[in-house]
């Protein structure tokens, strides 16, 4: 064979299907950067290149101003921003993409002894159920990170003595980039707990050696959790952030599944093809297994961000379980699994070639169109009060803001004169004060009072808000407030 022909027969029918998946894991990772979150971590990594400091208080409030504040992710909003800074808009949707892509690498690599028709299938789907939470937020270093520990688990369960040890080091790493750091605790916790039932139940095939092991690398992660700007503050801060109530009560990704929304629909398939997968292979199920499908399931149906880490323990256990179900059918059916040598037939060689040409084809374009200016503006415009924010920029009317929630991180990050009223750190206002911000927007009673108490005389809120309709009303027959701006988005209201 001459050096050309091998070069072309490399791309394997195996490769081909890898090729593929990734393809289409990096082009549907690829979206415009407009979550509502994005904005604050982009201006809190501009401060801290700024100032060469990680920030202890509140820069960007008026409500909360100087008061302290734990910055969990301040190492992912550096790379966040210095991501922009040199790249803009586009840098930050690859990197999305970039990370959501790696998430699954990490995952494929559990799937290897597979089915590789299966395996392709199940990754599919899985990308597509922890599409969820990807945005341009350092949730997507944490979701990269826990598919690591659970690969380095998985490897544990194989006899991987070594890697194992790694995890603490990676720990450090992780509990500055985003507070979802507990996940690795969870993630190694469940893994105990399996293992320990594997051989209460005789199924093991990790020694009480390993186990002893494990346990020891989970007190070496709990010990270099302080290994960060804010010290032993972190070892408790998820809890905190967890047990706020407002997030379960009004933030969607806090809150339960609504399964009324097509696009939620591929956990449904997750846990479907699960339990199938598990049903169907023949064999007695592996206890940790069990664990973390079940535990990782709970915690999905309890806030629907956790589906994405789901879809990373489930993925392996599919391709696993089904591959075993597979094979018995095939044996049922007579057609027994024989080990074909690689085909070296030209035609397919060039079939290959052309199908992953046609792929990278059709994934450049639809990635064009993504990263085009004219989709971004048009994204945010969908999305943020972008016409309101150009107004205020241009009249400058003085005054505290009074603005929606879910638009805070956005004023920070393009109206950083206007310190906010609120924004998405929610561990930082805590329950109390949300409590009182909901109070306000839902125009209930005192709600002019507690305006009054934070000296606040303009008002940027959605005008169908309770809150807007009742500014409007006031405006309209001259009680004290004057709309000066309005458009389908955003309302604005200056105090006479």
């Amino acid at each position: 064979m001459t050096r050309i022909t091998r070069v072309a027969g490399f791309l394997t029918l195996n490769r081909l299907l890898t090729a593929i998946v990734f393809i289409s894991i990096f082009t549907m990772a690829v979206r415009a950067p407009v979550d509502t979150d994005t904005w604050w971590h982009l201006q809190s990594g501009r401060w801290i290149v700024a100032e060469r400091s990680i920030p202890t208080t509140d820069p960007f409030s008026h409500t909360l101003y100087g008061q302290p504040w734990i910055d969990h992710s301040w190492l992912a909003q550096i790379v966040l921003f210095l991501t922009y800074d040199r790249l803009g808009y586009v840098g930050l949707a690859l990197l999305v993409a970039a990370l959501a892509a790696l998430v699954f690498i990490f995952v494929w690599l559990q799937c290897q002894s597979t089915d590789r028709w299966l395996r392709a299938f199940v990754l599919i789907i899985a990308a597509a159920t922890s599409s969820v939470i990807w945005a341009a937020r350092p949730q997507m270093f944490s979701l990269a990170l826990a598919a690591v520990f659970a690969l380095v688990l998985a490897r544990v369960r194989e006899g991987d003595r070594k890697t194992v040890w790694w995890l603490p080091a990676l720990m450090v790493v992780w509990v500055n980039l985003h507070g979802g750091f507990a996940v690795g605790f969870i993630l190694i916790v469940a893994t105990l707990f399996g293992e320990i039932g594997n051989k209460l139940i005789k199924n093991a095939s990790v020694s009480w050696r390993d186990i002893g092991g494990l346990g020891l690398v989970l007190v070496l992660c709990l010990m270099v959790v302080p290994i960060n700007p804010n010290g032993l503050k972190m070892v408790t801060y998820p809890f905190h952030t967890v047990n706020i109530g407002v997030l379960q009560d009004f933030i969607a990704e806090w809150q339960s599944p609504d399964f009324h929304q097509l696009h939620l629909h591929p956990f449904i398939w997750m846990v479907l093809a699960t339990i199938t997968a598990l049903g169907l292979s023949g064999r007695r199920a592996d206890f940790t297994d069990l664990t973390l499908v079940a535990l990782f399931t709970y915690m999905s149906l309890l806030a629907s961000r956790n589906m994405a880490l789901l879809a990373l323990v489930a993925a392996p256990v599919i391709a696993h379980y089904g591959t075993d179900a597979l094979f018995a059918w095939r044996q049922r059916l007579d057609h027994p699994v024989r080990a074909r040598p690689p085909s070296q037939d030209t035609a397919r060689i060039v079939l290959n070639w052309v199908l992953v040409g046609l792929m990278v084809m059709a994934a450049g374009t639809k990635i064009a169109q993504e990263l085009h200016p004219s989709a971004n503006e048009s994204a945010k415009a969908g999305f943020l009060p972008v016409e309101a924010i150009r107004f205020l920029q241009a009249e400058q009317p003085r005054g505290r803001i009074f603005n929606s929630y879910n638009w805070g991180g956005y004023l920070i990050w393009e109206l950083p004169e206007y310190p906010v009223f609120v924004d998405g750190r929610t561990d930082l206002y805590d329950d109390e004060f949300l409590t009182e911000y909901l109070s306000i927007v839902f125009a209930q009673e005192g709600w002019e009072a507690k305006l009054d108490s934070y000296k606040v005389n303009l008002v940027l809120i959605e005008p169908q808000s309770m809150l807007g309709r009742v500014l409007t009303e006031r405006a309209l027959n001259g009680q004290g407030w004057s709309q000066i701006y309005l458009d389908e988005m955003a309302a604005i209201f200056v105090r006479e």
